[in-house]
């Protein structure tokens, strides 16, 4: 991971403002390490990407993803990203906003479940 630049983390707190609801929804769960325990931060810098939310400790990547990711040229812009999120050395978990506003606790044990096997 590069250092943070200064643009970078203002970039962050401009993403972190407008938060879409289900993001903001997400967030509401996983602030102050509600999840057992693992500290996550939103809209965080990875290379030249903003993810999220991020569980540095377990280098775990969560990705909400609305609508608009389900077009061709959105999928393959979110391959590009995963590839090089990957390769260095992240883990990324993708959630459909759907999913959190019909199903969050479903969601909520799938993390928690991708992170205790990490550790395991």
């Amino acid at each position: 991971m590069r250092g943070t630049q200064p643009w970078k983390t203002n970039r962050a707190r401009v993403l972190r403002g407008n938060a879409v609801s289900a993001e903001a929804k997400l967030w509401s769960r996983l602030r102050n390490r509600q999840l057992g325990g693992f500290k996550f931060v939103r809209q965080a810098p990875i290379d030249i990407y903003f993810c999220d939310f991020l569980c540095r400790e377990e280098r775990l990547v969560v990705e909400v993803d609305g609508a608009t990711h389900g077009e061709r040229h959105e999928i393959e812009r979110d391959n590009t990203r995963t590839r090089i999120i990957e390769s260095l050395g992240f883990h990324i978990v993708r959630v459909q906003n759907q999913d959190l506003y019909g199903n969050i606790d479903g969601v909520l044990e799938g993390l928690l479940a991708v992170l205790q096997g990490k550790n395991a």
